[in-house]
């Protein structure tokens, strides 16, 4: 697969949705993990992510003009022991209590589809890094209608095992801006990552379009001690 400039990619498409990145750095000393919602509708724009234990949650901006929880509040990022979960979606959770009950990754999906927001259908992306003992691997996946169909649901998983210095694996919910919006198509896309937490914060967050970005949440974990650093960025403030 080739690689790609990530911030090309961002730059190139408005509309990407909700995305997901995982990788190493430059150095091969750190874990990265980066997560961005957008939004089009006042209701999917008026949120923010704020800490929770060591993951965090959306939340709504304006609490008065939240209409419809059900698909935009959920916990985007959970830790488990060793594990750090990311995804799109309250699957974070069904994730998190499958890995306690000694399912896989991908087991534990098994009980969910694409979200019910026909005609998007928009698909259910994860993640897993698993790090332990100076190794460092992950898992991505998505849960897509089946070319928009609601009663078919196609599942693909993706696991990299010692990941390449520099290198990291971009998975997002939608092609591009569109009615309806089409699915994110093909593997995870391979791009590059940065040693500078605060320069790969700012690339990607300048990156996204300034009309439909929300929030993004970055994290940067050593590989050898388990210990990180996280930075967040809201547009509502």
């Amino acid at each position: 697969m080739t690689l790609i400039s990530f911030k090309d990619d961002l730059k190139s498409n408005s509309y990407p949705g909700r995305g997901i990145v995982i990788g190493k750095t430059p150095d091969g000393t750190k874990a990265v993990a980066a997560y961005f919602i957008m939004g089009r509708s006042e209701n999917s724009r008026n949120r923010i992510f704020a800490e929770e234990g060591l993951g965090i949650r959306t939340q709504a901006f304006d609490p008065s003009k939240l209409t419809d929880p059900s698909l935009i509040i959920y916990a985007p990022v959970r830790v488990l022991g060793n594990k750090t979960i990311v995804t799109n979606g309250d699957q974070t959770d069904t994730i998190y209590h499958g890995l306690v009950n000694q399912l896989t990754f991908e087991q534990s999906l098994r009980c969910r589809t694409f979200e019910p927001d026909g005609p998007n259908f928009t698909p259910r992306i994860s993640g897993v890094m698993d790090i332990e003992d100076g190794e460092f691997h992950y898992s991505m996946s998505i849960l897509k209608s089946n070319h928009g169909n609601p009663d078919s649901c196609n599942r693909y998983t993706f696991a990299y095992e010692n990941p390449q210095a520099g290198e990291a694996h971009f998975i997002h919910t939608y092609k591009h801006d569109e009615n309806p919006l089409p699915s994110f198509e093909g593997e995870p896309k391979l791009v590059e990552t940065l040693n500078d937490m605060d320069a790969f914060t700012e690339m990607v967050w300048e990156s996204l379009s300034d009309e439909n970005k929300v929030s993004l949440f970055v994290r940067y974990i050593d590989i050898k001690t388990g210990m990180y650093e996280t930075k967040m960025i809201n547009k509502n403030k």
